[in-house]
């Protein structure tokens, strides 16, 4: 599946074409990224990842839009699926990937009060692309989406009822930089998400902070507007509202003057002259006391979110970095991480001056022993926007029948050499009898003898080729007959598992690797694609064709290269279904993702 993603800004023009036809964002294939951005009456700066930096003929956001097909031409790129858009305010309506079909586009421009920047923007790039690409499904991804989470408590203005009532209350803005470095992070903390506190910065032009708790939004800087919070490029962040009735009367402002002014002509361009952080740095690195000044609020307000978050949640496991300041600026990530060592937060020094984030990096920046993580990482919106996008189109594909036989395994022993030398004699070979539907596996000719406490089973059979370590798989009827509690295990996961004596006709043996094995799937790469699944994935199955069909829950699936796809369930569990002859199993609803960290 191939999405093309457009994140029109309210300075820039940044667009990615990503290859999703593997489920997982960790297999995501970006094929192009680029950026139009400075935009100026003699063109702007392009930069296409692999590429140096250069200028560009395009003028505005408009003429950037138009110019990407060529530039996605140049590169060979053709054949989309779907055009996803990033949509800055989604207000309290759209909670997940939507198709811009006309009413939903009516919907976005009338929240463009609240988006006086980036709703305009956005909508433009739409109508842009509708046009270049008329054939291909809009999708919109927005920003607000995210926080839809936070308690009434972070959402909620004390003001008039009938102001709330009205659509009054905070959204906040930046989610998908937000819920990406959060994945992200924990998959650099090796943690998973639900169990951490984390606070995001994204610090850009536009800038927020964002407190992640449970692996949910629990507040962020921005409010009803991206006007809140943080110091930002042209946007002021956090003022008195008073300043309209006083800069009204003092000064004889319209409100929409005033907005325009907190919009547009305040932040480190008011401070400075400068919007851009990377200039205001280096004014002040010269001795400007302004460049300066601003440096220290930027830094101040920053550090102010941090401490008020981490109170909120109780603590504090993780602070990220990310943004273009973000991730570039060291001495910024300094400056905003001095004075937090109440918390346990302390920087290395050396690790904070050569991040290096190539290849989707998230380097750990915090001093030998800091009780708080502190992450630095490239956002990917684009990414999150194309698998979100992805998600959406293949839940709304017609349902593919996901069935696969079900074989009951009888009990049976896997032996290693030893095992094989103690029952049958040094250098014996065992004799395949049939092969099995899995690809070089076979039943032998040849039969043990399980011996426990209680009890023993004669001629089990052995299943080939020989593994490093021997193996007994019982049902769980078996081991009572043996006397033997057997834990219930996955295949090869033998720690722990049961003491148990085996017979042969040349001696016996004892081994610990008695288990009742447990139910799962062996599975294609080609079907694993397919269905949208991965190796090591949790699913639950279906058998409605059985006297007694029932549902089988928490199936590992384990896939692979040489896998023929087939559920494997042991006799008691066959019982139990009331299975006679050959059925079919189902995979229903979603899987439960435990092999990565979410």
């Amino acid at each position: 599946m191939r999405i093309l993603v457009f994140n029109a800004g309210s300075s820039s023009l940044k667009f990615g074409v990503f290859d999703l036809s593997d489920a997982s964002v960790a297999k995501a294939q970006e094929l192009l990224r680029g950026t139009l951005d400075r935009f100026s009456a003699e063109g702007c700066d392009l930069k296409l990842s692999g590429q140096a930096k250069r200028r560009a003929a395009p003028r505005d956001l408009a003429e950037a839009t138009a110019h990407v097909p060529e530039l996605l031409e140049r590169a060979g790129l053709r054949g989309f699926d779907a055009i996803a858009h990033r949509i800055a305010h989604g207000g309290d309506r759209f909670d997940r990937a939507t198709r811009l079909d006309p009413a939903t586009l009516d919907q976005i421009r009338a929240l463009t009060p609240l988006a006086p920047l980036h709703n305009p923007a956005n909508l433009a790039a739409v109508q842009m692309a509708a046009q270049l690409w008329p054939d291909l499904p809009q999708w919109g991804v927005f920003d607000t989406a995210f926080h839809l989470t936070n308690p009434p408590r972070a959402t909620t203005y004390a003001v008039p009822e009938a102001w709330r009532k009205a659509g009054l209350r905070r959204y906040g803005f930046h989610g998908t930089s937000h819920k990406y470095v959060a994945l992200r992070a924990a998959e650099a903390l090796q943690t998973p998400l639900r169990a951490l506190r984390l606070v995001s910065l994204h610090l850009g032009n536009g800038a927020s902070a964002c407190a992640i708790a449970g692996g949910k939004s629990l507040d962020s800087s921005m409010g009803l507007t991206p006007l809140e919070g943080l110091v930002m490029g042209t946007r002021s962040g956090d003022v008195d509202p008073g300043l309209f009735g006083f800069l009204g009367r003092q000064m004889g402002l319209s409100i929409a003057q005033i907005e325009d002014a907190l919009y547009r002509e305040s932040g480190l361009l008011a401070l400075t002259g400068q919007a851009d952080m990377r200039e205001v740095e280096a004014r002040a690195a010269a001795g400007d006391a302004e460049a300066q000044l601003a440096i220290n609020l930027y830094a101040y307000r920053a550090r102010k979110y941090v401490g008020a978050y981490a109170a909120a949640m109780g603590g504090l496991d993780a602070l990220v970095f990310t943004g273009g300041i973000g991730e570039n600026s060291a001495s910024m990530r300094r400056r905003i991480c001095d004075g937090l060592e109440f918390l346990g937060l302390r920087l290395d020094d050396d690790l904070n001056a050569t991040v290096t984030l190539d290849g989707r990096a998230a380097p750990q920046i915090q001093a030998h022993g800091a009780r708080v993580a502190v992450i630095v990482t490239q956002t990917a919106e684009q990414l999150m926007i194309a698998q979100e996008v992805a998600q959406a189109l293949r839940a709304s594909a017609p349902p593919v029948a996901r069935k696969m036989p079900v074989a009951v395994s009888a009990r049976h022993v896997h032996l290693d050499r030893a095992a094989v030398d103690a029952l049958f004699g040094p250098g014996y070979a065992l004799t395949p009898a049939r092969p099995l539907r899995q690809k070089g596996h076979w039943a032998a000719v040849e039969r043990v003898s399980v011996e426990g406490p209680k009890g023993r089973l004669e001629h089990v059979a052995i299943l080939g080729p020989l593994r490093p370590h021997t193996q007994v798989e019982v049902s769980r009827t078996d081991s009572f007959a043996l006397g033997v509690d057997a834990p219930v295990r996955q295949s090869g996961d033998l720690a722990g598992a049961a003491r148990i004596r085996l017979h042969g006709p040349a001696g016996s043996c004892d081994v610990h690797g008695l288990i009742v094995a447990a139910r799962h799937i062996h599975m294609s790469t080609e079907d694993a694609r397919a269905w949208g699944l991965q190796n090591g994935d949790m699913v639950d199955v279906t058998l409605d064709q059985t006297a007694r069909g029932l549902t089988f829950t928490h199936v590992l699936l384990r896939v692979s290269d040489k896998a023929t796809t087939e559920m494997h369930i042991d006799t008691d569990e066959a019982n139990a279904a009331g299975i006679v002859g050959a059925v079919e199993g189902e995979i229903t609803g979603d899987a439960q993702i435990t092999h990565r960290h979410s």
